[in-house]
């Protein structure tokens, strides 16, 4: 006969129906689109100078623009969600390498200034080695660029970002690839557009494979990616990820293709940062998502101390 449990499940609840955690006060949409342009901005630099090397004029002249672009775009979201320039600015009087947030002032400054020193010799022909050096820069930190904001993001006590910070920076550096690669593929010639469309497709597979081990390894705390809009969102988003990656196979001699599976690569990736970001808003809503890590680790770490006594 199996015996009846004597007390009840225990239900996660917070004194009066509020929060345990108050809600980030980054704002919407400024934050999700930053998390997107910069990303783009970030693979572009380095996709850019690929093609720099390797004699792609076009692919560079529109990676390049791409790059500039993204840096300014993002730096007026960020600004906007601060309030005033000032804010920004006084991040950049100190640097502190344990703050992700200072460290991505310090990536973000010199890359949005050397990607449009780039952007700006390339289009008007003049100083090209000092365009050359400023695109080289910008190459190398356009890697840390598109993924710091996974460790900005997982470094807090959010549960669906902080349960999840061995796996997002591969998911935004997989969807990052993925749209700067689509987006480089909607405005280059097919002839030139073979290392966007490689871009493109590794990114999609990156892309997914961090979001399915996301979803193995958080188990019940992988939920508010799964319920009401975050879910929604996301899965739009690996549906179109899906779907631009195999259209992306099929574009080598098709403009139009390419530029149908860029434009899903690109909506994928923004549908990502919209849903990781929504995703985070709603863990932090239910007690359940707070308590029952801190619970967790608890035992874990109980257990662990008895093997060891023991």
């Amino acid at each position: 006969m199996r015996e009846q449990p004597v007390v009840a499940e225990p239900e996660f609840e917070s004194y009066y129906g509020r929060p345990i955690l108050k809600r980030p006060v980054w704002k919407q949409p400024d934050v999700p689109i930053y998390l997107f342009v910069g990303g783009v901005a970030g693979v572009s630099a380095v996709l850019a100078e690929g093609a720099a090397v390797t004699g792609r004029p076009e692919l560079e002249r529109v990676c390049r623009l791409m790059a500039a672009g993204g840096a300014a775009v993002g730096t007026v979201a960020l600004v906007h969600d601060l309030g005033r320039p000032s804010r920004f600015l006084n991040m950049l009087r100190v640097f502190k390498p344990t703050s992700p947030l200072s460290v991505g002032s310090w990536i973000l400054a010199p890359f949005g200034g050397l990607a449009a020193v780039s952007a700006a010799s390339l289009l008007t022909g003049r100083l090209r080695p000092v365009g050359r050096l400023a695109g080289a820069g910008a190459a190398v930190l356009g890697p840390p660029l598109a993924t710091y904001t996974a460790a900005l993001i997982s470094d807090t006590a959010i549960p669906a970002w902080h349960e999840a910070y061995r796996e997002l920076p591969f998911l935004f550096a997989g969807s990052a690839s993925a749209a700067a690669g689509g987006l480089a593929m909607m405005a280059t010639p097919t002839a030139e557009a073979g290392p966007a469309r490689r871009l493109a497709a590794a990114g999609a597979v990156l892309e997914l494979a961090a979001t399915e081990r996301i979803r193995i390894r958080l188990g019940e705390q992988h939920e508010p990616y799964e319920q009401g809009r975050p879910g929604r969102l996301l899965r739009a988003s690996r549906w179109l990820t899906v779907a631009g990656a195999a259209g992306t196979v099929l574009s080598g001699r098709s403009r139009l293709v390419a530029a149908t599976s860029g434009l899903a690569l690109a909506s994928a990736s923004l549908l990502t940062r919209f849903g990781v970001f929504q995703a985070g808003l709603a863990s932090a809503d239910d007690p359940k998502y707070v308590v029952k890590p801190q619970r967790e680790r608890i035992a874990r770490q109980r257990e662990a101390d008895r093997t060891l006594v023991g």
